[in-house]
């Protein structure tokens, strides 16, 4: 994944906010250019579907690319952090955070507000995209969604992809073996499973789960 791509993930970006903070149409695209680290380099941020972006060294007026390393050091990190920042504020500034992207999640979500009259929960700051749903009465969580790589939960998968999950509190003794449902991931495995919510399993039968777990906090 890119550093643009991690930066923007899971925000909808707002093009008349964009251009407000001084971005320029140029035919389909909107197009941002500064320069930054003391005017050696210049950023041009464009915006076309998703926002991508490219330093120029003006000292040689050639792309520079080392900074994207993530091993980056010394020079090519100070570069990098940057860069990041520059980016980051042009997210906080243009864009609309969205909770969960499948829309399974969303339907989960819209499930559980209107059953349970329960919001999600973000309680950690280096994993932004994880949002808890807690029982008001005992202060319990019974849900987690999250984002992780597919071969983290499908063990038998190579593919690094990241996919929504939901982690309940279900022992598999209580279901039947099925596709689509796994071990919990970074969580009591014999009391808690996850679900991947790409569609496998219809949302009835996930939100009958969300009910049992639901219970049995």
């Amino acid at each position: 994944m890119g550093i643009e791509e991690d930066i923007f993930r899971k925000y909808t970006v707002s093009k008349n906010k964009l251009k407000s903070y001084g971005f320029c149409e140029n035919g389909n695209k909107l197009v941002f250019e500064r320069k930054f680290f003391n005017n050696e380099f210049k950023l041009i941020v464009v915006f076309e579907k998703k926002i991508s972006a490219k330093v120029i060294d003006l000292s040689s007026d050639e792309e520079y690319t080392n900074f994207r390393v993530g091993s980056a050091s010394g020079f090519s990190a100070e570069v990098r952090e940057n860069f990041i920042e520059i980016l980051t504020d042009i997210r906080d500034k243009c864009s609309e955070r969205q909770v969960f992207q499948s829309l399974q999640a969303q339907n989960i979500k819209k499930y559980i507000a209107k059953k349970y009259k329960d919001e999600p929960e973000f309680l950690w700051k280096n994993f932004p995209t994880y949002a808890i749903f807690r029982n008001k009465k005992n202060k319990k969580w019974y849900a987690l969604i999250g984002d992780v790589q597919l071969n983290k939960v499908q063990t038998d998968s190579k593919s690094t992809k990241k996919v929504e999950i939901i982690n309940l509190k279900i022992s598999k003794n209580e279901i039947s073996e099925q596709k689509g449902v796994y071990e919990a991931y970074h969580m009591n495995k014999k009391n808690w499973i996850t679900i991947v919510l790409d569609g496998t399993l219809a949302d009835e039968q996930i939100q009958a789960w969300v009910d049992k777990s639901y219970k049995n906090v």
